[in-house]
C-alpha cells in the first residue's frame, strides 16, 4: 500500500500541493537544527529516568488519598523526584496549584513581608501577575494593598540592564523576579545560563535577596534548569512542559527547602504545608506526565522551530530564527496586521485535534489588557504544551505558537496556518 500524505492533508485539511511542497522543502532545511533538539531531549529523558530509579518509584505510588491527606507516600515520592531532577533542596508539586500564575503567586506571597520591596528585573511581569503585584487593578489582596513595595526594571533593546540593576536593589529589597519566557514582549527568552548571570550580579549586591524565576515554558528545553544556576525559587505549570501533555492540572515550585515550606504555608495552612493534601488519583498522571515531559518538549520545540523557519521563509520577522538558541518552546512571529494573527490562529485551530471545526475571534479576556485570540484545540483546557497559539490584537501584532505534543500533529497546523493566510491573500509563493 502507497500512503500519500499529500493526498491526505488536502482531503481532510484542506492543504494545497502548492502549501505542502513548500512546507516538506522547509522541513528538509531544518532537520540539523531537529538533531541538536532531539539530543537535548535524550539527555534529560535519562535524568527523569535515572530520578526515578533513585527514588524507587513503584506502582504503591500511585495510590490514591482522600481527607487530610496525611502519610502520602506518593505525594512525597513526586516531591523527591521533581526535586532531583531540577538540582533543587526541595518541591512542592499539587494538582490544586491551579496554574503557573498561581504558583509563582504563591511564591511571592510566601516569602514577601509589609515593608518588603520587589523589583523585576526582566521588565513587565507576565499579563496576569500584574494584579497579583498590584500594577493593575483594584487592590483586593495584591501585595501592594498588603504593603509589598514594587520595582522594574525594563530590558534594553530586549537585553537586561545590569547596570540599573546595581542601581535600583536597596536594603529594602526582598526578592527579584526573573521571568525566562518572553511573553508577549519582542524579546529573546533567556536561557538559564544568562538567568545565572542575574543571579550571580543580584547576590553580589546582597546575598540574602531571594531570586524568583518565572519558568513557565522552559522546563526540558536546556540540559539544565535556573535552579542549577542559584535560583531560591523557580515555578511553572503542570500542563505546560512538566506535565508532558497527559497531567490534567496542576503546578509546582522548587527551590530552597526554608523556602519550599513557606510557599507550602501558603497553599494550605502554617504549620501543615507540605504534610496535607489529598492527591485524588493525581499521582499516576502527575508522575508518567513527568516522564514523558523530555519527549513531548522536544516534539513541541521541533514544531516551534518548524513554524520559524516556515514564516521566516515567507518574509515575516520571527523570534527565535532557525540558528537561535531556544530556551522556551514559544515561537514568535510578527505578523504586522490583525487580520494576520486571526487568520494565522484559525488556521492553527483547524489543525487541532479536539474543537478543530471552532473559529477563534478576539475576545476580551480576563486579566489581559487589550483583546486576546486564542487558538486552543486541547485535550486540556490551556494546556500550552499541546499545540496552540495566542496574541494580544495590538501593533505590531505577534502571534505566539506554542506546543504540540507530536510533532507529525503540529505540521498540520502549522501548514493549516499558512493555508489560512495564502486564502486570505496574505501571502503568495
Amino acid at each position: 500500500m502507497i500512503y500519500d500524505t499529500k493526498d491526505v492533508l488536502g482531503k481532510s485539511f484542506g492543504i494545497s500541493p502548492k502549501v505542502y511542497n513548500f512546507c516538506e522543502e522547509t522541513y528538509e532545511k531544518i532537520i540539523l537544527q531537529a538533531a541538536k533538539i532531539e539530543k537535548i531531549s535524550r539527555y534529560n529523558q535519562l535524568k527523569v529516568l535515572a530520578a526515578f530509579k533513585d527514588n524507587k518509584i513503584s506502582d504503591t505510588h500511585f495510590a490514591s488519598t482522600s481527607g487530610y491527606g496525611y502519610g502520602d507516600a506518593g505525594r512525597e515520592a513526586i516531591d523527591s523526584v521533581y526535586a532531583q531532577v531540577f538540582g533543587a533542596e526541595d518541591a512542592l508539586v499539587r494538582h490544586n496549584i491551579v496554574s503557573g500564575t498561581h504558583a509563582i503567586s504563591l511564591c511571592l506571597f510566601g516569602v514577601l513581608r509589609p515593608g518588603d520591596t520587589l523589583v523585576s528585573v526582566t521588565g513587565k511581569p507576565y499579563d496576569t501577575l500584574e494584579e497579583v503585584i498590584g500594577i493593575t487593578g483594584h487592590g483586593k489582596g495584591s501585595l501592594k494593598e498588603f504593603g509589598v513595595d514594587y520595582k522594574q526594571i525594563d530590558l534594553i533593546d530586549g537585553c537586561v540592564d545590569y547596570n540599573n540593576i546595581m542601581l535600583t536593589l536597596g536594603e529594602n529589597t526582598k526578592a527579584v523576579l526573573i521571568q525566562k519566557s518572553k511573553g508577549y514582549d519582542w524579546r529573546p527568552s533567556l536561557t538559564n545560563k544568562e538567568i545565572g548571570k542575574i543571579i550571580e550580579t543580584v547576590k553580589k549586591i546582597n546575598p540574602n535577596i531571594i531570586c524568583i524565576v518565572d519558568n513557565c515554558y522552559g522546563e526540558f528545553v536546556e540540559a539544565d534548569e535556573p535552579t542549577n544556576y542559584g535560583a531560591d525559587l523557580m515555578a511553572g505549570s503542570l500542563i505546560k512542559n512538566p506535565g508532558g501533555g497527559l497531567v490534567s492540572t496542576g503546578g509546582y515550585v522548587a527551590g530552597r527547602k526554608d523556602l519550599v515550606e513557606l510557599v507550602s504555608y501558603k497553599l494550605n495552612s502554617v504549620g501543615l504545608g507540605k504534610d496535607v493534601g489529598a492527591t485524588l488519583n493525581t499521582n499516576k498522571e502527575i508522575l508518567q506526565g513527568l516522564f514523558m515531559a523530555p519527549h513531548i518538549v522536544g516534539e513541541s520545540l521541533k514544531a516551534a522551530l518548524f513554524c520559524g523557519a516556515v514564516f521566516g521563509r515567507l518574509g515575516f520577522e520571527v523570534s527565535p530564527k532557525v540558528d537561535d538558541v531556544r530556551s522556551d518552546i514559544i515561537q514568535a512571529i510578527k505578523m504586522g496586521s490583525e487580520q494576520g494573527v486571526v487568520k494565522f490562529c484559525q488556521g492553527i485551530q483547524k489543525g487541532a485535534p479536539i474543537d478543530s471545526f471552532v473559529v477563534p475571534e478576539p475576545w476580551d479576556m480576563p486579566g489581559y489588557s487589550h483583546k486576546v485570540i486564542m487558538a486552543a484545540g486541547a485535550f486540556n483546557q490551556g494546556a500550552s504544551i499541546e499545540l496552540s497559539a495566542d496574541g494580544p490584537i495590538k501593533p505590531p501584532y505577534i502571534v505566539y505558537m506554542q506546543g504540540g505534543l507530536t510533532f507529525d500533529s503540529a505540521y498540520v497546523g502549522i501548514a493549516s496556518a499558512v493555508q489560512s493566510l495564502f486564502d486570505a491573500k496574505i501571502i503568495t509563493f
